[in-house]
């Protein structure tokens, strides 16, 4: 019979991604603006600097999403041929490893010892990196996946506050950036915790928290340099 129930924990991976780039893209860029606004910049000062913070920013969110996820999958793959070495050269060893698993999860040592021989039969490997290791197919690390999710992400969150930028006269670009990137934080950290079936209140303040403090620091520093 096919599990067809759904759980949001498979959400976790590109989930985890795209909120990390949006909110990435929406607090940096948005500060970039208001901060060099509060230097008393021009208009396409403040625009060059905002393109120029997307273009760096997707960049650097690809390639360390990228570099994290790939040593992550290094990891989980040298596990991996451990176990299958230890699978080829010691067997009985691995089987007794496996039963001992099942028995700390509950089950008596006759019943341990009979799944562990139906799940090695089946798929030693398989069974040895879920159950051993804890590795599963759902949570797989998947390098080029988080680097495009991430990267994509970004320039999303970060184009919003762009274009508020373009649209609004230079004296109201701090405080159009400022509460237009609170507003799309809220919306993004409500939208990410209903995906996650987490309270969405709490996701929206604490978006909004982190956002609001990074743009008040950025404008104070560009009020110093003004």
């Amino acid at each position: 019979m096919n599990h067809i129930e759904g759980h949001r924990v498979h959400r976790a991976n590109w989930l985890r991604a795209a909120v990390l780039g949006a909110n990435d893209g929406i607090v940096s860029t948005a500060s970039l603006i208001v901060g060099v606004a509060a230097a008393n910049s021009t208009q396409d000062n403040i625009i060059m600097v905002g393109v120029a913070g997307l273009v760096a920013g997707a960049m650097s969110m690809a390639a360390g999403e990228y570099v994290s996820v790939s040593s992550q999958a290094d990891a989980e793959q040298a596990d991996l041929d451990k176990e299958r070495r230890e699978l080829a050269e010691q067997p009985e060893h691995e089987h007794a490893e496996m039963t001992s698993i099942y028995i700390e999860r509950g089950l008596d040592e006759r019943l341990a010892a009979e799944v562990a021989t139906q799940l090695m039969d089946y798929d030693a490997l398989g069974a040895h990196a879920r159950d051993e290791l804890g590795i599963v197919e759902e949570f797989a690390a998947r390098p080029l996946q988080a680097a495009i999710t991430s990267a994509g992400s970004f320039v999303l969150g970060a184009g919003l506050p762009l274009l508020v930028a373009l649209w609004v006269p230079l004296a109201a670009v701090i405080w159009a950036v400022s509460c237009s990137a609170l507003l799309f934080l809220a919306l993004l950290g409500a939208l990410a915790a209903r995906a996650g079936g987490a309270p969405v209140l709490t996701a929206a303040i604490r978006v909004c928290f982190w956002g609001a403090l990074a743009m008040l620091l950025t404008a104070l520093v560009g009020h110093w340099f003004a």
